[in-house]
């Protein structure tokens, strides 16, 4: 069988990429954000910090944060019909 080509950034040029005026130096401000449980957020990825980061196809959506987990945040999707859990930093996260 022939394998699968690409990792988790494939096809993704367009979805992860800095607006002209964002770019350079990352703001502090985006890794110190506090939530709290119940909180809705945004799933809005920073390209320049991958750590933490979820996978590409959740980009956009919208979820509650459930807790904190170590230096990321908890945070419950819908998925189509199923809730799915995400570990992701803050840095990727905006306040709804």
């Amino acid at each position: 069988m022939v394998t699968r080509m690409g990792g988790s950034r494939r096809k993704t040029r367009s979805k992860l990429k800095k607006s002209i005026a964002s770019r350079g130096k990352l703001s502090i401000s985006g890794y110190m954000q506090e939530f709290s449980g119940g909180e809705k957020v945004v799933l809005k990825a920073d390209p320049s910090r991958q750590k933490g980061m979820y996978f590409p196809r959740f980009h956009g959506k919208v979820g509650v944060v459930k807790g904190r987990r170590g230096d990321s945040y908890e945070v419950e999707i819908k998925d189509f019909r199923k809730h799915k859990t995400l570990f992701v930093h803050p840095v990727h996260l905006k306040r709804l």
